[in-house]
């Protein structure tokens, strides 16, 4: 299934290379694309038109913000569902995670060329999704003992040891932070149908509910829903996206899915710049 991925995706590439300048189209069979897949085609484009990055305003040093919503599941194929596919993002508390300074620090592999900064928040506050109180999150590397699994090879028995980039959480008190951050679905039932998916991501101050900057943002799944071999529409439908996902313009084969976690604070942080 891997090997049959990657060469869909290098079909995917060469084909765009000669149907539309700057799109990825996935499947192998978009070289003759049905009426269906041309319509949906020339939605999405028209829609290309007003998408993009709007910033009417920076702030620097910002020592931490205010997640308006926190992301909890994963679409993979739910076509009408209005959660925002598009702007998908790690969930739960690893999303929360995501804003906190200190966790790219622990992957290297950011810091390869063209990669974004993406240097996090000395905290973030949030409503938490489970009891519906207001937190403020932190975060720092800590001894975790863990238990090893089954599934890699381990007894489900013995324990060991390791450093990872925790999660700490305190009850929120005194004023929340001045800027905020939300996300909202902006499909139409038009797109949907179409396997289209909008979205809206903005920065807000709070204090004068002024939207400092916003994403508009559209992607679509060429091959209209198809879930053959196990596939997952709204993870293939990142590869044509625009804006698109992928930073690093040395990646041959696009896999906008795999992107799409951390995206969030990519943009974010144009806007509201970390403080040091």
């Amino acid at each position: 299934m891997k090997t049959r991925r990657l060469f869909d995706r290098c079909l995917t590439t060469l084909l765009s290379l000669t149907l539309l300048p700057g799109a990825f189209i996935d499947g192998a069979h978009a070289a003759q694309p049905s009426e269906r897949q041309a319509k949906a085609m020339a939605m999405w484009q028209e829609r290309c038109k007003v998408a993009g990055e709007k910033i009417y305003k920076t702030v620097e040093n910002v020592d931490g913000i205010f997640l308006m919503k926190i992301r909890t599941t994963t679409n993979f194929g739910d076509q009408l569902r209005l959660d925002d596919p598009y702007g998908h993002d790690s969930t739960g508390d690893r999303y929360v995670l995501n804003f906190l300074k200190g966790l790219y620090h622990q992957r290297p592999a950011t810091s390869l060329p063209g990669s974004p900064p993406r240097l996090g928040y000395k905290f973030v506050e949030a409503q938490d999704y489970r009891d519906g109180k207001q937190y403020r999150y932190t975060a720092s590397v800590k001894e975790v003992t863990r238990t090893t699994s089954v599934m890699m090879g381990g007894d489900g028995k013995t324990t060991f040891k390791s450093k990872e980039f925790v999660l700490d959480r305190e009850p929120s008190q005194g004023p929340a932070p001045r800027y905020g951050v939300t996300y909202d679905d902006i499909s139409t039932r038009e797109e949907r149908e179409h396997w289209i998916a909008g979205s809206s991501l903005k920065v807000v101050d709070l204090q004068t509910k002024e939207v400092i900057a916003e994403r508009i943002g559209y992607m679509m799944d060429w091959a209209q829903g198809s879930k053959a071999g196990g596939r997952s529409p709204w993870l293939f439908a990142a590869d044509n996206a625009c804006p698109g996902f992928q930073w690093n313009p040395n990646v041959l084969v696009r896999n906008g899915s795999g992107e799409q976690a951390g995206q969030t604070l990519i943009f974010v942080e144009k806007v509201l710049r970390p403080s040091t």
